[in-house]
């Protein structure tokens, strides 16, 4: 992931002055916005804001110390550095004390300036990646299904999901086979209001078609011939909580035009019954077709697909997530490893590379399948290794030298973290690195070490 450039709010009401230390900034590599007054500047910031705020501390209307005031209140992490005249340096001092990051004397140089910024960015740097890796192990250590990856596309397919999990809408999954439908469908469950009822999963395509009706509304006793007793439908035993509906784009179509129905009413009549059953139900649907395809081509009702598309949450396939197969491989292998009474089987640099070169047709499942089986035979997977292998100068032929050199630098690290379940101390002695330069290393590959320690 490229890193971004520091941002600074220079705030001053001397043109002059925003002029000349806005220039200095920018030539050190920062992305300055100069604004002439504090109320401009307050309206920028928020607490996800990542960047550095240097104010003048007399300006007309607002003055700095109120606009700090106002800062730290939305977030008081957030370094402030206040420019000071002569008579300024006792309120500045006291300022220090109320939360200001350092302040500068008027006239100051501009090394100075960029030393002072420098600090400050580096220190906002890190409270924003500690934020992040909270909320990741958070996320992670959380009961329940839970999603691994730290990739962009994952992260995004969280974020989306932690917006609407604990809402009402109907949502719809879109994802290849083996990109993990149904547990996204749990975790939106999961961390619901309706977690501690139903969670109703049926495959569309593993029914028979004449049993499908029945399957979803339940049937009165009596309703056909071989319907000897009351039978509560899928719909009903999920009222209340959550009804997952997977491979949704093989429901016969005569069912389709009922779904829509109980969406438009959240209400359903058994087979046989004539009384109207009031259901309070979020449906999950998820399908692995491209269901507008499907319905331009008149083999899913469009009215039904607009329907189901209040929320769209596509997953990202294995091939669009690479930087997460070797912490996906190590969990799935641990978990292997506890239900076998097996050891995990160290994991070679070059077997971690062949893993992330490969296409993964049959995504997070097939590589879940890999890791058993790893874990079951150790050595005996080699030959499966290997056919991953012709897959690997394809993959890299378009990376630069210094990009294939940091690939392979991340996977060592990776390997020996998996290997000594993120302990630091034992990673860097098998890595032969300093303490300090390992987390370096980490910090810019973004590699955690709770996320290599065993559940």
């Amino acid at each position: 992931m490229a890193a971004t450039i520091p941002s600074v709010l220079l705030i001053d009401d001397e043109k002059h002055i925003r002029s000349a230390s806005g220039q200095t900034l920018e030539l050190a590599g920062y992305e300055v916005q100069a604004l002439d007054s504090a109320e401009a500047a307050l309206a920028l910031i928020d607490d996800h804001w990542s960047g550095v705020i240097v104010t003048d501390i007399n300006m007309p209307g607002m003055d700095g110390l109120e606009l700090m005031a106002k800062v730290l209140a939305i977030d008081p992490d957030l370094p402030v550095i206040l420019i000071t005249g002569h008579g300024d340096i006792s309120m500045a001092v006291n300022a220090i004390r109320d939360g200001a990051y350092d302040f500068i004397e008027k006239p100051f140089p501009a090394d100075l300036l960029v030393d002072v910024v420098k600090r400050a960015a580096e220190k906002r740097a890190l409270t924003i990646e500690n934020r992040t890796l909270r909320q990741e192990l958070q996320a992670q250590s959380a009961p329940g299904p839970r999603i691994i990856g730290k990739t962009l596309p994952v992260q995004q397919m969280r974020q989306l999901l932690a917006q609407v999990a604990d809402t009402p809408a109907d949502i719809l999954i879109m994802g290849e086979t083996g990109t993990g439908k149904d547990l996204v469908a749990r975790y939106i469950h999961e961390n619901s209001c309706r977690k501690d009822r139903n969670f109703v999963a049926i495959n569309c395509g593993g029914v028979p078609e004449n049993l499908m009706e029945s399957e979803l509304f339940g049937h009165e006793k009596g309703a056909f011939t071989d319907a000897k007793s009351q039978r509560i439908g899928k719909l009903e035993h999920a009222n209340g909580g959550t009804l997952f509906l997977d491979e949704i784009e093989s429901m016969p179509m005569s069912l389709q035009i009922k779904l829509l129905r109980v969406l438009e009413e959240r209400a359903i009549e058994r087979l046989g019954a004539n009384e109207l059953i009031p259901l309070d139900l979020r449906i999950v649907a998820a399908s692995k077709a491209d269901l507008k395809e499907l319905s331009a081509g008149g083999e899913f009702r469009e009215d039904l697909y607009y329907r189901l598309n209040v929320v769209r949450v596509d997953i990202p396939s294995l091939r669009e997530r690479r930087d997460d197969i070797p912490l996906l491989f190590q969990h799935f292998a641990l978990i292997a490893s506890a239900q076998y009474q097996r050891e995990v089987p160290a994991l070679s640099p070059a077997r971690v590379h062949s893993l992330m070169s490969y296409d993964w047709p049959g995504n997070v499942r097939e590589l879940r399948n890999l890791a058993e089986r790893y874990v079951l035979l150790g050595e005996g997977c080699t030959f499966e290794f290997d056919q991953l292998i012709p897959q690997l100068d394809a993959a890299t032929e378009s990376l630069t030298l210094p990009e294939k050199v940091e690939q392979f630098e991340k996977m060592l690290i990776e390997e020996a973290l998996a290997r000594h379940d993120g302990r630091i101390k034992e990673t860097m002695e098998q890595l032969g690195l300093p303490r300090k330069t390992l987390y370096d290393k980490m910090r810019k590959y973004r590699l955690d070490k709770q996320d290599y320690k065993p559940e």
